[in-house]
């Protein structure tokens, strides 16, 4: 007999923070600095790969044209409101990831499915403006806690 519930299998774990496996302080002067002067262009390669996603998903996901992203990286630097929104991200991302128990593959297939809670939008897609990406933050927090959405 044919089941129609696939069978959870565990994917890869992150063996430590989000933060220290970017090479990013999680808070304090030192990110509230960072920040400021604008992350340097590495970190979307370092978050893409994390969120295991193509550079333009990220950039896309925090306001980032085409043209604009080529020049950040021949600068090689974001600006402070880029290097916001990719804090952001990896925020959300590190909460999805505690909701899912450090299952990277399930928590990257859900910031990037359409998800009842937030009006059927995809999470990723809902991080361009603190608006929506507390709405993440929110929806996440009720799933943790079994609040039904």
């Amino acid at each position: 007999m044919l089941s129609s519930i696939k069978e959870y299998q565990p994917g890869p774990q992150i063996p430590q923070s989000v933060w220290m496996t970017l090479g990013l302080p999680s808070r304090g002067t030192m990110l509230h600095d960072l920040v400021h002067e604008g992350l340097p262009f590495e970190f979307l390669e370092r978050i893409a790969s994390l969120l295991q996603a193509q550079r333009v998903v990220i950039a896309k996901a925090i306001c980032i044209a085409p043209s604009t992203l080529a020049r950040r990286a021949e600068t090689g630097r974001f600006n402070a409101v880029e290097s916001d929104r990719l804090v952001a991200l990896v925020a959300v991302f590190e909460e999805v990831l505690y909701l899912f128990e450090n299952d990277v593959a399930a928590a990257t297939e859900w910031m990037s499915v359409p998800v009842r809670g937030l009006g059927s939008k995809r999470p990723i897609d809902m991080l361009r403006t603190r608006v929506e990406t507390k709405a993440v933050f929110d929806l996440i927090g009720r799933l943790v806690r079994g609040v039904l959405v």
